[in-house]
């Protein structure tokens, strides 16, 4: 198993949409909420992603897809 920690900054039309949870369920990977902001007009979460180094990379794309800005978080380093 891997991890990684992002940081995701999602834009106002996606704040309320249940992204995380969808890109947790399609690609198996865990998120653990490290830190979280939100107001009406950005959310910006830091999240811990355990899984498949695979699954990680399909889950990071697939955020991005939805229009999720996903930026590593400095320092980090994925372990197996």
């Amino acid at each position: 198993m891997a991890r990684k920690q992002v940081t995701l900054i999602f834009p106002q039309h996606l704040i309320k949409e249940p992204v995380i949870y969808m890109m947790a369920k399609e690609h198996e990977v865990i998120p653990n909420i490290r830190r979280a902001r939100v107001t009406e007009s950005v959310g910006e979460v830091t999240l811990e992603l355990e899984g498949p180094e695979d699954s990680l990379k399909k889950a990071v794309a697939f955020l991005e897809k939805k229009g999720v800005k996903v930026e590593p978080v400095v320092g980090d380093v994925v372990s197996s």
